[in-house]
């Protein structure tokens, strides 16, 4: 694991370490799958909180496979424990909708942001979220917004927010996302032949409104993969 300590730490000052007292939000996205996105997100996220001390919220939003959560639970030895439940949300806002909306047992609308789980990882100052797949009921589905508010409330309990998002192809979710975040980082794979797609999905993105700082290519058919020192404005 010490290249990929390393290639994090490059990473980390490519990006420009945020100033104390100034959170930064940094979308993770690729246009397509199996590029290594998640694992890039993961990776920064744990740099960030062990060796950066920063405090770190990892927010994941493939919300129906919640992969970041079992991941890191999968690899406990190495990311540490995971933690009880806890809010996500520190004012009730939230990211998404939920539809037809739920009900609790007084017959009141239960609050989209229930759904959401937040879990500390170690001893570490980070945070996993966690969508409660479980608690949908019937044919409910969940959308996220285009909203400002969850992300601004968020700031103020972390000095970085580290945004997991699904592959652009199977999912708008980076796009809708993108105008509330401060930076986004698109990773490539580093054998891909094609280089359409990723032109493609950046220019979608800066359309959107996002701040695309770079490319990241990895070597996603290794695993765990080996990160390519690529970093490019």
């Amino acid at each position: 694991m010490v290249n990929l300590n390393a290639e994090m730490a490059e990473l980390w000052g490519a990006l420009g370490a945020p100033a104390a007292g100034r959170p930064r939000i940094i979308q993770v996205a690729a246009a397509r799958r199996g590029e290594g996105a998640s694992t890039v997100a993961r990776e920064l996220a744990f740099f960030a909180a062990r060796r950066a001390g920063r405090s770190v919220w990892l927010v994941d939003l493939d919300l129906l496979a919640s992969s970041q959560f079992l991941a890191i639970g999968d690899e406990a030895e190495r990311y540490g424990l995971l933690g009880e439940a806890a809010a996500a949300s520190p004012d009730g806002s939230i990211f998404f909708k939920v539809q037809p909306a739920s009900q609790g047992p007084d017959g009141q609308a239960w609050p989209d942001a229930r759904f959401l789980a937040a879990h500390r990882v170690g001893a570490a100052r980070w945070w996993v979220t966690r969508f409660r797949r479980e608690a949908l009921r019937g044919r409910q589905q969940v959308h996220i917004l285009p909203e400002g508010e969850y992300w601004a409330a968020l700031r103020r309990f972390a000095d970085l927010i580290i945004v997991d998002c699904p592959s652009l192809d199977r999912s708008q979710a980076a796009l809708t996302v993108a105008p509330f975040m401060d930076q986004t980082l698109m990773v490539v794979a580093a054998d891909e032949p094609d280089v359409r797609a990723p032109a493609f999905a950046r220019d979608a993105l800066t359309g959107s409104g996002a701040d695309v700082v770079g490319l990241f290519f990895n070597r996603a058919s290794v695993s765990p993969p080996p990160f390519v020192r690529s970093f490019i404005r």
